[in-house]
């Protein structure tokens, strides 16, 4: 195939995969009403290949996102309600000694709802630290070591995790490892007058809506291979670089104040966001992100990648969201 005929078939997938996520995000939209930045960031996260942490106070629909993300992509699902005496095994699976039919007895392994293709974790702070960490090798291996083997899990695999405030009583803290296998951190706001009315109007009749499918899970690991093979220019690659090395500690010729970094993001930002705009760009129909992409989607990426210092906090009073803005202020 020569180059131009290359380059044709390239544009009809992007162009079918922009069919099929207009689809689904006007599906998702026909449900979880409003919040269009919350679905998109969603959706970007699903096809950079990540995991997304939602938080939000109770009652803002997070559960039914997920839920309603799972039906549109077609994917099949597991929900686990955290709570503070779930075991590692309640997630991962365990093995159980059974009789077999000769009088033997041997180890069965019984999976757990990890098994799955999008695995739903609620209030994912509930649960202590020791309960939490249980999904890090499945979220950044895609398998689980369980009885001393490693058992892969169903392709694609992706978790959705809603959060409370970390404010509200009985939550645990996310360990900054867990926090980091996240690709983004989605804040769900109160709704505006006009969309809550709509809810209302929605949700107190006698016929609830549910989104019918937009994707296999065989199409959506196409596009997320589309959104791989994107091209990137070096201006935004460039600029992601520099404003991930200025959120670090120490960092040199960084627009935040000396110190006020107490820890960093680490490669696997850089990753997340180069992924994440390119993602961006395919929802909005277009063939290569730009840095706006990188500068709209830095506060969802980069927000629970770092921390700042007591003294940037309270002498300065500078907050994560402020300091993030001054970094996006590099990419020009």
């Amino acid at each position: 195939m020569n180059d131009v005929s290359a380059s044709a078939a390239a544009t009809m997938d992007f162009d079918r995969a922009g069919e099929k996520l207009s689809s689904a995000r006007a599906a998702i939209g026909e449900v979880f009403l409003g919040q269009t930045q919350v679905v998109d960031e969603v959706m970007a996260t699903l096809l950079a290949g990540g995991h997304g942490l939602i938080v939000g106070v109770p009652g803002l629909g997070k559960t039914l996102l997920v839920e309603t993300v799972a039906d549109v992509f077609g994917l099949s699902t597991r929900r686990v309600q955290f709570t503070p005496d779930l075991m590692p095994a309640d997630i991962l699976g365990s093995e159980v000694l059974e009789e077999v039919g000769d009088g033997s007895r041997a180890f069965r392994f019984v999976e757990g709802p990890v098994f799955c293709q999008l695995l739903m974790t609620d209030e994912i702070n509930r649960a202590s630290p020791r309960t939490q960490s249980a999904l890090l090798q499945a979220m950044q291996e895609r398998k689980v070591a369980v009885g001393g083997l490693n058992r892969p899990l169903p392709q694609p695999f992706h978790v959705l995790a809603t959060q409370n405030p970390i404010e509200q009583e009985g939550a645990y803290p996310l360990p900054e490892a867990q926090l980091d296998r996240f690709l983004m951190e989605i804040r769900i706001d109160f709704p505006d007058a006009e969309t809550e009315r709509a809810i209302l109007d929605k949700t107190t009749g006698t016929g609830l809506s549910q989104a019918p499918t937009a994707f296999s899970d065989t199409e959506l690991m196409e596009v997320q291979g589309l959104v791989r093979a994107m091209p990137i220019g070096e201006t935004v690659v460039d600029g992601i670089l520099r404003m991930v090395r200025s959120a670090r500690p120490g960092a040199v010729d960084s627009p935040l104040p000396v110190n006020a970094v107490s820890w960093g993001p680490g490669p696997r930002a850089s990753q997340a966001l180069s992924l994440a705009a390119r993602a961006r760009a395919l929802l909005d129909g277009r063939l290569a992100p730009s840095t706006d992409d990188v500068a709209a989607l830095a506060p969802a990426i980069l927000r629970h990648r770092m921390a700042l210092t007591y003294t940037a906090e309270i002498e300065d009073g500078l907050d994560i969201d402020t300091a993030i803005q001054k970094l996006i202020g590099m990419l020009g």
